[in-house]
């Protein structure tokens, strides 16, 4: 009852603060919301964070509670699950990922969210679902053309992707990185760190936003708004310079 009750109220807490209407930065939005929620869906809408493991995460995986409710955990980064970066490590599960369903339709995906397997209909909104689905359908980019085997490191242009860091990025981030990053438990992690352990990971980030963070109340922006793909891969180029976390 309290979950219904907090999802009504987060219902009209959304439509009433970014209403719909016609335009490519709505549909951009929507879909970068969807992101989120794909990447950690109980910090962007502010709900209990599961303390169970999903019933459907496979026994053979390795993690348990809470990171097993998250999207990513089973789909990856890259969104090819089994196929993808998630196909061996710590992280895999054998499921497959969402790639197939690029450019399929929303309710199709919605449907399949709310399906048995998934039951994501106990824990969100058709609101929420329905956006899951745009960015399954419509937010889904492959870098893997851009990213070298191996090394991971990204082929981009460093010099534009720094001044695109300077305009977008620097304000949050500061000039070498290391301001307002985050992470699970409040331990930071440097966005040089993330870019150069898993690009597909900041790219993600960098498209969508992270979960839950809000800069002067709006949440942190996504870049799929602001420049255009190439844009993004020669900023991540310039995020793998960046220093790192040191452990």
């Amino acid at each position: 009852m309290v979950l219904i009750i907090r999802n009504i109220v987060l219902f009209f807490f959304l439509v009433f603060s970014f209403p719909i209407s016609a335009g490519s930065d709505t549909e951009g939005r929507i879909i970068a919301e969807g992101g989120r929620l794909y990447d950690k869906w109980w910090e962007e809408y502010d709900l209990n964070k599961p303390s169970t493991t999903n019933p459907a995460y496979p026994a053979s995986g390795r993690k348990k509670g809470a990171a097993t409710w998250r999207c990513k955990e089973c789909h990856g980064w890259d969104y090819r699950g089994r196929r993808g970066a998630y196909g061996k490590g710590s992280h895999f599960t054998g499921i497959k990922g969402i790639d197939a369903y690029a450019g399929r339709e929303p309710s199709l995906i919605v449907n399949i969210l709310k399906n048995d397997l998934h039951n994501f209909d106990e824990v969100m909104l058709d609101y929420g679902l329905l956006r899951v689905a745009q960015f399954v359908s419509k937010g889904q980019v492959d870098i893997s053309p851009y990213i070298k085997k191996g090394t991971k490191k990204v082929n981009g242009d460093i010099r534009r992707g720094k001044q695109v860091f300077k305009k977008h990025c620097v304000d949050c981030h500061g000039s070498d990185g290391r301001e307002r990053n985050f992470k699970d438990d409040n331990d930071p992690e440097y966005v040089g760190t993330v870019a150069i352990k898993n690009p597909w990971e900041a790219m993600h980030k960098l498209r969508n936003g992270h979960p839950g963070a809000f800069v002067m109340g709006d949440p942190m922006p996504s870049m799929i708004l602001e420049i255009g793909l190439q844009s993004q891969i020669d900023l991540l180029a310039y995020l793998q310079t960046l220093m790192q976390q040191h452990h």
